[in-house]
C-alpha cells in the first residue's frame, strides 16, 4: 500500500520544524548536536508526528498549535531508537538503512545524544503555541506515554527481562502496549488536546491510538520475520535471533495477522464518530497495517 497523498506534505512540514528546533550542528558542543541531527534526519517516516498533526486537524485548521508536540514525539522516538541500538540493549549496527548512532559517534556520545533529544522534546512541548492549560495536559500525556508506568520505558524493561523466556499472552500484550502503543497513543491524544478536542473526543482518540498502536507493533513483529534488512532498514529477524517476546513467537504468523486485523477494526470503529473529519487519520491507519517496511 502506498503512503497517503498528504503524507509527504506533512513530513516536509515536520522536517522543517525539526530543523528549526534542533540546535545547529556547529553550536557548542558541536559533537552532540551533530549526533542528535544525524539520527533525527536518518530517514524516518515521521509516523508519530504525522499522527499528532492529523489528530489535531480533526478539530482545527491551525496546525501550528501541534507542530511543536509533533516534533517532540519524533525526538522521543529517535532517542529511544538510539538507546535501543546500543550494545547493552539490542546491539544493532543498522537503523533506517544507515549505521546506528553509536557506530558513528561512539557509545558515550550516543547515550548523550539520546539524553539531549529527550530533554529537547519537553522544551519543545513547553513552547507549543497553545494555551497554557492545553500545553500542560499535552506534556503530562507525552511524559506518561514515554515513562515507566504503562509507558515506553516500562515496556522496554519488560521486553529486556522477557528475553529468552516463555511469556504469557497477558505479558506479551503488556510489553507491546507499553513499549510501542503508548507513544503512538500519546501522539494522537496530544494532537487532540492541542487541537481543542473535548474530553469525550479525546477519550475516543485515546482508544483509537491504543488499538492502532498495538496493531502497529504486531505488524512490526510479522515484518521482522517476512521482510529483508534492506526493506526494513534495520536488521531483519533480530527478534527471532534474540528470542524476543513477539506475537508470531507466541501465536504464529497467521494468528498474528488476524490479531492485527481485529485491532485495526477496533481502532476504526472509534473513528466512525468523526466521519469525514477523520479521513486522513483513517488512511494513515490503513497504511500502518498494510505496510511492508
Amino acid at each position: 500500500m502506498k503512503l497517503p497523498s498528504f503524507f509527504e506534505a506533512d513530513r516536509a512540514l515536520i522536517d522543517a520544524a525539526l530543523g528549526q528546533l534542533l540546535p545547529p550542528e556547529d553550536a557548542r558542543p558541536s559533537t552532540i548536536h551533530a549526533a542528535m541531527r544525524y539520527s533525527v534526519f536518518a530517514g524516518g517516516k515521521r509516523i508519530r508526528p504525522i499522527l499528532c498533526l492529523e489528530s489535531a486537524r480533526i478539530f482545527t485548521e491551525k496546525l501550528d498549535v501541534a507542530i511543536h508536540a509533533a516534533c517532540a514525539l519524533e525526538f522521543i522516538h529517535t532517542y529511544s531508537l538510539i538507546h535501543d541500538d546500543l550494545p547493552a540493549l539490542d546491539n544493532d549496527d543498522l537503523r533506517r538503512g544507515k549505521p546506528t548512532n553509536h557506530k558513528v559517534f561512539g557509545e558515550a556520545m550516543a547515550i548523550l545524544a539520546g539524553d539531549g533529544l529527550l530533554t529537547l522534546a519537553f522544551e519543545a512541548l513547553a513552547n507549543a503555541p497553545a494555551d497554557a492549560g492545553s500545553r500542560v495536559r499535552a506534556i503530562a500525556e507525552v511524559a506518561a506515554a514515554a515513562g515507566t508506568v504503562n509507558g515506553m520505558v516500562g515496556g522496554q524493561v519488560a521486553d529486556v527481562e522477557a528475553g529468552g523466556k516463555p511469556v504469557s499472552a497477558e505479558m506479551l500484550e503488556y510489553i507491546h502496549r507499553s513499549k510501542t502503543a503508548a507513544l503512538i497513543r500519546g501522539a494522537i491524544v496530544a494532537g487532540a488536546i492541542l487541537g481543542g478536542a473535548s474530553d469525550e473526543d479525546t477519550g475516543r482518540l485515546s482508544r483509537f491510538g491504543e488499538a492502532i498502536g498495538l496493531a502497529f507493533q504486531v505488524v512490526d513483529d510479522i515484518l521482522d520475520i517476512e521482510e529483508s534488512s534492506l526493506a526494513l532498514g534495520k536488521t531483519a529477524q533480530k527478534d527471532l535471533a534474540q528470542q524476543k517476546a513477539t506475537y508470531p513467537a507466541l501465536y504464529g504468523l497467521e494468528k498474528s495477522r488476524v490479531i492485527a486485523a481485529d485491532l485495526e477494526a477496533k481502532a476504526m470503529r472509534e473513528l466512525d464518530y468523526f466521519c469525514e473529519r477523520a479521513s486522513r487519520l483513517r488512511q494513515l491507519s490503513e497504511y500502518l497495517i498494510a505496510r511492508r517496511s
